[in-house]
C-alpha cells in the first residue's frame, strides 16, 4: 500500500540523514611528511632538495641561527621568514620538472639552496 504524500514527505529528511550516516566514507590519502631542512650557520641542509613533479609539498624549515632568516625564492613564489632559533612550513604548490633556486635572504652570500623536481 503506497503512503500518502504527507507521509512520504516526513519520512525523506530521516532517510536522507540515515544514507549519509551509513554511506561508506572513502578515506583521504595519507598526506606525505614534510620535507625537513635545517638553517645553521647561515647555510640550508640540505642544499639541494628533490621532490616529486606535480605534487605539493611542504618543507618544515628548522632555524638554529641565533638571528632570522627569510626563505626567499621569486622561482618558487615563496618568502617566509623563519625566527631564530624557530621553524616554519613552507608550503610548495606542485611544480614543473626542473630547478628552482631559493636564498636566504638576509644571507644571501652563503644560504643558498635548489629544488629539484622530477
Amino acid at each position: 500500500m503506497p503512503l500518502a504524500p504527507r507521509r512520504a514527505h516526513r519520512l525523506a529528511l530521516p532517510l536522507a540523514a540515515l544514507a549519509v550516516i551509513v554511506s561508506p566514507v572513502t578515506p583521504r590519502a595519507a598526506e606525505p611528511a614534510p620535507i625537513e631542512v635545517t638553517i645553521k650557520d647561515h647555510r640550508f641542509e640540505p642544499a639541494e632538495i628533490t621532490v616529486p613533479a606535480g605534487q605539493a609539498v611542504r618543507l618544515h624549515v628548522r632555524n638554529l641561527d641565533a638571528s632570522a632568516e627569510e626563505f626567499d625564492s621569486p622561482a618558487l613564489k615563496v618568502e617566509k621568514v623563519i625566527a631564530a632559533n624557530g621553524a616554519a612550513i613552507v608550503h610548495l604548490r606542485p611544480l614543473k620538472p626542473g630547478r628552482y633556486a631559493f636564498t636566504g635572504e638576509y644571507h644571501e652570500d652563503t644560504a643558498r639552496g635548489t629544488v629539484v623536481a622530477q
